[in-house]
């Protein structure tokens, strides 16, 4: 009973782990640079001056307007300026940019 549940415990572990990891790679993919275009708002907070309610904004707007393009338009977030994007500017990406 007692090696069933520490084999149980050591499956979820190993489940969360692997879990963040596929997580992270599919946002940081770009040498380590924050994905615009998927990252989640979990991920986005990891940005300076980006909150949670800003980090819900570029989700929102994504989603309603599709991925970005190039970096500069996360300006296009409401509350998001010019200032906020030159202090992250070397930590994100928009990965590959969409095809026309």
């Amino acid at each position: 009973m007692k090696q069933r549940m520490m084999r149980m415990l050591l499956l979820a572990v190993l489940l969360v782990v692997v879990g963040g990891l596929v997580g992270f790679s599919s946002a940081m993919a770009d040498n380590g640079r924050i994905n615009i275009n998927t990252a989640t708002v979990d991920e986005l907070v990891q940005l300076k001056g980006i909150g949670p309610a800003y980090a819900k904004r570029v989700v929102a707007y994504r989603e309603a307007n599709g991925d970005f393009r190039q970096i500069e338009d996360l300006t296009e977030v409401e509350g998001i300026g010019p200032k906020t994007l030159s202090t992250n500017r070397d930590q994100i990406t928009v990965g590959t940019p969409p095809a026309d």
